[in-house]
């Protein structure tokens, strides 16, 4: 059962992501010079992340007939790149809505087939459909640990063979920065941010039907972030 406080939460990010939030992430996640160096070095450990997706996505040997679900796609950083790649179907699914609309905005001008994606403004709860791989990153920052563990779940239930997950790892050093406010520093500490127990997200999955068969650690200055891939056992 979700909680008031649950709620109010969503809904401060929701609004944020749609508002102030929108254009802070935006810039962070294009080439504009217009950013500060802590959100230049979110823009390239997030960038990395990314990249270490697509490298894993391009082992698949068949990708031309696999369906995607990307969860939480922010400004389709990578669900653009997986497109390119020849994906079968890619539903691209983002709390703001102006997120959307600028996947949108991009997904036209690098004039992908619009037949190929599916387009909704949805938080992860809402998430429905069957997907042969789902993919969520960096979006686990905003749910505390159980709520965390419930979407990882959640997600398990929409994939038939994979899930790739992000998020920011608890460790003794990240709870101290937090602690003092140092991990998400002035004003791109907007919303709450939340690190989370590796082995809690891991037993999800596992009590899901699902086993870890990749893990990799992105650091970046002001950016923590542990990759896994899952598998169906």
């Amino acid at each position: 059962m979700t909680t008031q406080i649950e709620k109010n939460e969503k809904a401060e990010v929701t609004e944020y992501f749609n508002g102030t939030g929108f254009d802070r992430w935006n810039r962070i996640y294009s080439e504009s010079d217009d950013v500060n160096k802590v959100q230049k070095n979110i823009r390239i450990g997030h960038q990395k992340t990314v990249d270490d997706v697509i490298s894993w996505l391009k082992e698949y040997d068949n990708i031309k007939d696999k369906s995607f679900c990307d969860a939480g796609c922010g400004v389709g950083s990578l669900s653009i790149p997986l497109a390119k790649l020849g994906a079968k179907s890619i539903h691209l699914s983002d709390i703001s809505e102006a997120m959307i609309n600028e996947t949108k905005s991009r997904a036209k001008e690098e004039g992908l087939d619009f037949n190929k994606l599916n387009f909704r403004t949805s938080d992860l709860e809402n998430l429905k459909g069957s997907f042969n791989t789902v993919v969520c990153l960096d979006v686990f920052i905003h749910y505390p640990q159980q709520k965390a563990e419930a979407m990882v779940k959640h997600l398990c239930e929409l994939s038939d063979e994979r899930l790739i997950v992000s998020f920011a790892p608890y460790t003794p050093l990240l709870a101290l920065l937090k602690g003092i406010g140092q991990l998400f520093p002035g004003p791109s500490k907007t919303t709450r941010a939340y690190t989370l127990r590796e082995s809690g997200i891991i037993e999800a999955a596992k009590q899901s039907g699902f086993k870890v068969v990749k893990s990799k650690l992105n650091q970046a200055p002001f950016y923590f972030s542990k990759l896994i891939e899952f598998v169906k056992s």
